[in-house]
């Protein structure tokens, strides 16, 4: 029996804890590699999936205040003893250098056919594997993507062949070259049709192409697919599919029995003990993320803790006011928006930086664009497909919640007051606009700040991805928050309530 072990979106979660209150949880690299090695044998093979280098406090911790050390991750990553990696868009957050020094330092091999740097593949396109006298080809892809997010500087001298094609061009010379027994695609995106039906779940803008690559590459046997964090183990067209929760919480495992010719895919919880050795590999840099983050920066008079992350957004948690105000003043912008992020924690009145990267989870800098009243209004409208109509009651747009949550698509904006009814049809639904207490018509024109994200078009909000930009803020957003905190010691404003939901 031949065994594909596969870990995807860790994002940085080594411990088994909640970086909001230290609680414990069954997630993180330590309770992996108790597991991995409780299932590990001469016919094993251990992959990752990609996004691991961004997304918890730790590694957000490392990388602005210890950049020049090996990361937490690439430690924990060479104890567990991987075999091979793919590369997820997250990844590329922290800039070249720091993944070079990531991939430069791993014991695994990073397979690509699609995340070139200076023209060429930061790993092979593809490798074989022979087990037991059975020949097996992995290669890897990433998601194509990646442009449309990330920081022009992070990827100056990076670029992203279609994912689809470099999968269908890669299992073709595999196929002519190597003639092996199984393939084994590793892909870094997930799916864009419901897996039962084939009907399109989102926008096909390109980023997933998972369901174009089942139905239209042949000679893929297993494909292991990551980035929207759904839990899959399943065959699909005659296919062994995976895909994995993040943050370690599940593994997936791939059984292939070469006698009987069957795959059999599943998922496997970290419900286990973490792994104490690969733990006190980076003990010293954890103990100094926790007193960081326990590090007093003021107080706050409003209430600023998130209950109910739905009701926080129906109704504009001041949360949102805050990140706005921090916003408008560094940038000078008239108008900013922001969203609240899936676990989104808040404030609590006395504030601290844990405080802070609970709430907000990604290493986003700031962008101002300029943007028309027409423009401003179909940004709004987009934004307004985030509600539907259930049983009477407003409620999250299906598509928001699956496959994968995309909370991080509703923005809320400060600087003008307006209403979105949502038993409207969809395009219609921005009943009111005002700026300063006027009507916003089509030819005005605003300077509107938002994170790098959002600028760049994520989420398919193409309108703001083509309005002129008029400045780029290289700082993220914590350390934004941070030194307004640290200058003004108390937050303290009225209630800002200029953003109205209703049936």
């Amino acid at each position: 029996m031949i065994r594909i072990l596969a870990t995807s979106d860790l994002h940085g979660a080594v411990y088994p804890i909640s970086y909001a209150d230290s609680s414990p949880k069954n997630l993180g690299m330590a309770k992996l590699k108790t597991l991995i090695d409780s299932l590990r044998d001469e016919h094993t093979i251990l992959i990752d999936n990609g996004d691991v280098l961004e997304g918890s406090p730790l590694s957000f911790y490392h990388y602005h205040y210890h950049p020049l050390e090996l990361s937490p991750m690439t430690l924990a990553m060479n104890d567990m003893h991987y075999d091979y990696l793919n590369l997820g868009n997250h990844d590329f957050n922290y800039g070249e250098e720091a993944l070079q020094k990531h991939l430069s330092h791993l014991d695994a091999v990073c397979l690509t056919s699609n995340a070139l740097m200076y023209d060429a593949p930061l790993g092979p396109k593809y490798v074989i594997r022979q087990m037991d006298g059975v020949k097996l080809a992995l290669f890897a892809v990433d998601t194509s993507y990646i442009p449309h997010w990330e920081q022009p500087e992070h990827i100056a001298h990076c670029s992203f062949p279609d994912a689809f094609e470099s999968a269908k061009q890669c299992v073709e010379a595999i196929q002519s070259n190597e003639h092996p027994d199984y393939i084994i695609g590793i892909y870094h995106g997930g799916f864009e049709r419901d897996l039962d039906t084939w009907e399109l779940t989102e926008e096909d803008t390109g980023e997933n192409q998972g369901c174009r690559m089942l139905k239209e590459i042949e000679g893929i046997d297993v494909l292991i697919t990551g980035h929207q964090h759904r839990s899959i183990a399943r065959m699909v067209n005659g296919i062994a599919v995976t895909q994995t929760h993040d943050s370690g919480s599940e593994l997936a495992c791939i059984e292939i029995d070469p006698l009987t010719h069957t795959i059999t895919p599943s998922l496997i919880q970290a419900d286990t003990d973490a792994d104490q050795h690969l733990m006190s590999l980076c003990d010293n840099e954890e103990a100094a993320c926790q007193k960081w983050l326990d590090s007093p920066l003021g107080t706050s008079k409003i209430d600023l803790r998130i209950t109910d992350e739905f009701d926080a957004r129906l109704h504009k948690s001041q949360v949102i006011t805050f990140l706005n105000r921090v916003a408008m003043d560094e940038s000078g912008a008239q108008l900013s928006a922001s969203a609240l992020f899936l676990g989104a924690t808040g404030f609590r009145p006395s504030i601290t930086m844990r405080d802070l990267v609970s709430t907000y989870v990604y290493p986003n800098t700031l962008t101002v664009k300029r943007v028309s009243g027409k423009v401003l209004k179909e940004y709004l409208e987009k934004d307004a497909e985030y509600f539907s109509i259930e049983n009477g009651t407003i409620a999250v747009n299906p598509s928001y919640a699956l496959p994968k949550p995309q909370h991080y698509n509703y923005d809320m904006v400060d600087g003008i007051d307006y209403t979105i009814k949502v038993s409207n049809p969809v395009g219609s639904r921005i009943t009111r606009l005002e700026y300063q207490g006027a009507p916003v018509t089509d030819d005005m024109s605003f300077t509107l700040c938002l994170n790098n994200y959002r600028a760049a078009g994520g989420g398919n909000f193409n309108m703001i991805k083509d309005a002129p930009t008029e400045k780029e803020i290289p700082s993220g957003m914590v350390e934004l928050m941070a030194d307004w905190i640290l200058a003004h010691q108390t937050i303290d404003f009225k209630p800002v309530n200029n953003v109205r939901v209703e049936i």
